[in-house]
């Protein structure tokens, strides 16, 4: 830091007016503010970054006795008219894995594979990793 003493290069200038030309108008202060604005080089690129960080599950292989008692509460809540929770395995769209996700109610049929619950989802039996029973009072 210079002492007081010590002369600042700018002293003999920082004091002056502001220079306006008289040839061209001030620029408004919105569009000033706008040559300031944050730009984006590559668009699209954060896009592609929070992508990549999201993160998705593997799908779990059951093994033969977990397949087998799921089987059975298949078959008890199609019987009965049942509501279940059923947690399966939807495929991400973008990128390899996938969620867990639940659905909830009665299954309306269960053939060829998939089961249709009565609200018209469509579960892929393969992707099914349990089903709850939900108890009514």
């Amino acid at each position: 830091m210079k002492s007081r003493t010590e002369k600042w290069p700018y002293e003999d200038i920082v004091d002056l007016p502001h220079p306006v030309s008289k040839k061209r108008p001030q620029m408004p202060l919105q569009k000033r503010a706008a040559q300031f604005a944050p730009f984006a080089a590559l668009t699209g690129y954060e896009a592609v970054v929070e992508e990549t960080a999201r993160l998705t599950d593997e799908k779990v292989e059951l093994e033969d006795g977990a397949v087998e008692e799921l089987n059975r509460k298949l078959k008890e809540a199609v019987d009965l008219g049942k509501r279940v929770t059923v947690t399966y395995f939807a495929p991400d769209k973008k990128k390899a894995g996938g969620a867990y996700v639940k659905a909830t109610g009665r299954i309306k049929e269960a053939r060829l594979g998939r089961i249709l619950m009565d609200d018209g989802v469509s579960i892929p039996a393969g992707s099914i990793r349990e089903i709850e029973a939900i108890l009514s009072f």
